[in-house]
């Protein structure tokens, strides 16, 4: 995704149909990014506070503000989206912090098509590792399966992180790795 930054193109490799990718930031995103996932029933007021955040945070300081998104459009509605970026003091680890699908949306291979592209665009920046924090409650099962269905491991759980009895998982993929010289070995 490199250099595609505002670029808008239709997805035709067996994602869900008339599916369109941009990974430019706009105004209206504010609001769609706060349905996507206030619809999941996941989050609390706060938690999609910070979701929105992360949309303002790119609208008023633009690439240099580290987040990166992918929107998946139909008929020029946003269904889902992915926010990722570097991790401070880290060389070539990055933070998937948002992968949200309208609720209504949910199995229809949206998410999983967003997680490719962001892994992808995170590859092609020069990353090598992926980290996905995520809740232990019993509503996130499917978050965590899905997560591992796609090689993701689970690396650490805090426990108690978010509140008592709810832990924070951690899970971490990699992307590629170094060779002898210090370069990016390709998958």
């Amino acid at each position: 995704m490199k250099g595609t930054a505002g670029k808008t193109r239709t997805v035709d490799r067996g994602e869900p149909p008339s599916l369109t990718l941009r990974t430019d930031v706009v105004q209206g995103d504010r609001i769609a990014v706060r349905d996507i996932v206030a619809s999941t029933g996941l989050f609390r007021p706060e938690e999609i506070g910070i979701a929105v955040e992360l949309v303002e945070e790119r609208l008023r300081v633009g690439p240099a503000s580290g987040y990166h998104f992918i929107f998946a459009e139909q008929d020029g509605r946003v269904l889902g989206y992915s926010c990722y970026g570097p991790i401070p003091l880290t060389l070539q680890s990055y933070d998937l912090y948002w992968i949200a699908v309208r609720k209504e949306r949910h199995g229809a291979g949206i998410g999983r098509m967003l997680l490719e592209r962001s892994e992808a665009a995170i590859s092609g920046l020069g990353g090598l590792r992926v980290y996905i924090e995520t809740s232990s409650k019993a509503s996130y099962r499917d978050t965590r399966r899905f997560y591992e269905r796609r090689g993701y491991r689970a690396e650490a759980t805090l426990r108690e992180f978010y509140s008592p009895g709810d832990h924070k998982v951690i899970y971490v993929k990699a992307l590629g790795k170094i060779d002898a010289e210090g370069e990016k070995e390709r998958r």
